[in-house]
């Protein structure tokens, strides 16, 4: 062991002599080279690139969450538009009161952003202090003047059959690509803002209509013309062309608030009861097992048009007591509604939602419609005899 820690020293320090000489040498060398060719070395490149007119950045304002928003300081918008503000128009009614609420009457425009209170329903347009009966059917006629008269304002003279059909060839599906969709939800208020948005740059606007709310196109139609104060000029199917007007200036454009968030859905009584009325409970059971056991009368299919719906279960209904609709592949809450509507225009009775079906019963006293008449898809809004 001593013999190699003797042998290792000396092969260090002729190492380390050996390092100091060259590293000595370098510099000479160098400089040398430097005498000889004259070089100098260029500067590096800079890769900043440098802007002729730098924009000074404007620092965001920080999020602010709504609870911490001051509704003193913040500045409320003000709508004129004489009808009650909901989420949807065409799958809610004044007539139907809910008898509870899923959460606290917290607006869907936001805290202080509207100058209406939120009832957990609407936002209606005058003050929804408790009056009578005979002041409310006044304020009601009152609204329904109002808006029919800015809607005649807005049309002004009613357009020639050449000007209709020029305006329903422009909005065909080859011609033109822009549309607004109606889904499940039916017309919601926040579809009034992008009809309008559409009227900046043309006439009329194309609004195809599925799901739902094609169950009762009368309702849509009525809800469309009296929200948007426009006027429907074609109409084939799910297909709408909706003209604004001759008397529209975008820049008057309505001031319509936009909902934020989706509000809950009140609770309504249960369309389904223990027992129909006028039958026992062993009549009612044995009546919903006839039901699911009865052949089908059609498959609804998910988000399609249900136009001719109620025209089926009325024909049905001239054979047979009982009615089954399958509607295997909807949500539970869009055969619901569509129950609920039949049971109003056909009218019937609703047996039982089971197994998703739609089981649907004429009842005792049941007659056949015929004061009513319903439109085909290819018969045209203007028809004389409608």
């Amino acid at each position: 062991m001593v013999v190699l820690r003797h042998c290792a020293r000396p092969y260090c320090s002729h190492h380390l002599l050996f390092r100091r000489h060259i590293s000595s040498s370098l510099p000479q060398s160098s400089s040398r080279l430097r005498e000889i060719y004259g070089f100098t070395p260029q500067p590096r490149p800079s890769f900043t690139h440098k802007t002729p007119n730098p924009k000074p950045k404007t620092d965001k304002p920080q999020y602010r969450p709504p609870s911490s928003i001051d509704p003193a300081t913040t500045r409320r918008i003000r709508s004129n538009l004489p009808f009650d503000f909901r989420y949807s128009y065409t799958e809610s009614s004044e007539r139907s009161r809910p008898i509870g609420l899923r959460e606290p009457k917290y607006s869907p425009f936001g805290p202080g952003r509207i100058d209406r209170p939120w009832t957990g329903v609407c936002a209606p347009a005058l003050d929804p202090t408790v009056r009578s009966v005979e002041e409310e059917e006044v304020v009601v006629e009152d609204l329904e003047e109002k808006r029919r008269k800015m809607r005649e304002d807005v049309q002004g003279e009613t357009l020639t059959d050449a000007e209709m059909k020029i305006l329903v060839e422009k909005n065909q599906r080859n011609r033109c690509k822009k549309q607004v969709n109606l889904g499940r939800d039916g017309l919601t208020h926040n579809m009034l803002n992008d009809i309008h948005n559409h009227w900046l740059h043309s006439e009329a606007v194309r609004i195809k209509c599925m799901g739902v709310c094609t169950v009762d196109m009368e309702n849509v139609c009525a809800q469309i013309e009296d929200k948007s104060f426009g006027k429907i000029i074609h109409r084939k199917g799910g297909t709408l062309v909706l003209y604004r007007g001759r008397n529209y200036a975008p820049k008057k454009r309505p001031v319509i608030p936009l909902m934020l968030w989706r509000p809950h859905e009140p609770i309504y009584p249960r369309l389904i009861k223990t027992t129909i009325d006028g039958l026992s409970i062993e009549e009612t059971k044995v009546l919903r097992k006839r039901g699911l056991s009865a052949p089908a009368l059609t498959k609804l299919s998910r988000n399609g048009y249900y136009g001719s719906l109620v025209l089926i279960v009325r024909d049905a209904f001239l054979m047979d007591e009982l009615v089954r609709i399958d509607c295997k592949g909807l949500e539970k809450s869009d055969y619901k509604k569509i129950g609920l509507k039949l049971r109003d225009l056909v009218p019937c009775v609703l047996v039982t939602f089971d197994k998703e079906q739609i089981v649907v019963w004429r009842g005792k006293k049941y007659k056949p419609d015929e004061a009513g008449r319903f439109l085909f898809g290819k018969e045209s809004v203007e028809d004389p005899e409608r």
